[in-house]
């Protein structure tokens, strides 16, 4: 199967290599979460046939909007996400060139900012962080049918 590679906006790069996969590659841009979040709409909507306005394209949405929002704050470099359906539902994977691993927080509602961590674990079923040779990828699993 050959990979297609697409662009996602300036400073990104996007491959589909399957149906069931795809990846992009952002530069830590200020533009790099907005497109981040628009390339997870396109593979659920157009590849997966989810509605725009689901709860599980509502999730993965909010999901990649905080994954990548730390990687670009904290890496200060590029970042690469990867999307794959799997049978109970999407995995998203975000890594970035920073060795410091997230920490979740105790809930605190008088906190102003630093809740997204707190927010994707609310969101999904399964989070693993993973130390890589450069950086970490964190992977997210959400359930949906």
């Amino acid at each position: 199967m050959s990979t297609r590679v697409i662009g996602t906006g300036r400073g990104a790069a996007a491959a589909w290599a399957s149906d069931a996969w795809a990846g992009a590659v952002y530069d830590g841009g200020p533009g790099s979460i907005a497109e981040a979040r628009g390339f997870a709409t396109r593979f659920l909507v157009d590849r997966h046939g989810f509605e725009a306005a689901s709860e599980a394209v509502g999730a993965v949405q909010l999901i990649v909007s905080e994954l990548v929002t730390n990687a670009c704050k904290y890496a200060h470099g590029p970042c690469a996400l990867d999307l794959e359906r799997i049978p109970s539902g999407i995995e998203v994977t975000v890594w970035d060139s920073s060795t410091t691993l997230p920490l979740a927080r105790a809930a605190d509602p008088g906190r102003v900012g630093q809740h997204g961590l707190e927010i994707v674990l609310a969101l999904c079923e399964g989070f693993t962080v993973e130390r890589q040779p450069v950086g970490k990828r964190i992977t997210v699993r959400v359930a949906c049918p």
